[in-house]
């Protein structure tokens, strides 16, 4: 009977941690001659890889184990915003270099900052994953915050129309 209790307790706790990486004015800057890389979609390289999935009606990008990324509306291109403790651990970035898989489209590229981590981006988005989502196909974060957090949607080609028969 006492379990029951611990559940609303630790979405409050997740809650506030979450309002807090909204509210860090603390950012790490890139380095003095920042080094954001562009990778074509197509890279093969050994780094790990990133996929598609659809959630809802919307295709969002994934890492290898199915688990949506996100990008932060207050980072730069080459500055995480996402530095407080409660942040970090709460939205963990997303190591680079990755390579595309199948229906990535888009420029995958990394950026060293200033604490020498190696972010992975994604149409010069820095990359994370949200701790929250705990098994593929969920988005949980997305518009986390006050919005500030958004699950990187993919764009994807319409299917073409298969022609009828007469």
């Amino acid at each position: 009977m006492h379990h029951r209790i611990w559940a609303p307790v630790g979405l409050a706790a997740v809650a506030f941690l979450a309002a807090a990486c909204g509210s860090s004015s603390t950012s790490t800057a890139a380095s003095s001659s920042p080094s954001a890389t562009p990778t074509p979609a197509h890279s093969a390289s050994t780094s790990a890889a990133v996929k598609t999935a659809k959630i809802g009606t919307v295709t969002v990008l994934t890492n290898a184990q199915g688990r949506t990324l996100y990008w932060y509306g207050l980072d730069t291109a080459v500055v995480s915003k996402c530095t407080s403790t409660g942040c970090v651990h709460l939205w963990p970035a997303v190591k680079g270099p990755l390579t595309a898989g199948p229906g990535v489209t888009g420029k995958l590229g990394t950026v060293k900052l200033s604490d020498g981590t190696v972010q992975a981006t994604y149409n010069g988005h820095l990359l994370y994953t949200y701790v929250g989502d705990t098994s593929s196909g969920q988005d949980r974060g997305n518009g986390m915050s006050s919005g500030v957090w958004h699950a990187v949607a993919v764009s994807v080609a319409p299917v073409s129309p298969s022609p009828s028969s007469s």
